[in-house]
């Protein structure tokens, strides 16, 4: 799955829009690099949101094309 999806999907980010453009600011991270908006993202990864002075790190434990409010935070654990 595209990690601008993703983000809007688990709702880390509101809005896909909002997710692009933190990742053409360089401000998400997927392993400790720099990722683009289309990168990919798979269970097991590391992602790293810089929210203004406080970052967000999170360990992605599924990958799903659809779910629900309550069940989106079970697709990723904060780190």
């Amino acid at each position: 799955m595209r990690l601008d999806k993703y983000l809007k999907v688990s709702r880390l980010i509101k809005r896909r829009t909002v997710a692009n453009e933190a990742c053409d600011a360089g401000r998400v991270s997927i392993n400790d690099k720099v990722a683009k908006a289309g990168a990919e993202v798979k269970a097991g990864d590391i992602i790293e949101i810089s929210f203004g002075t406080k970052p967000v790190r999170v360990k992605v434990t599924s990958v799903q094309e659809v779910v629900r409010k309550e069940e989106a935070k079970d697709m990723y654990e904060v780190l």
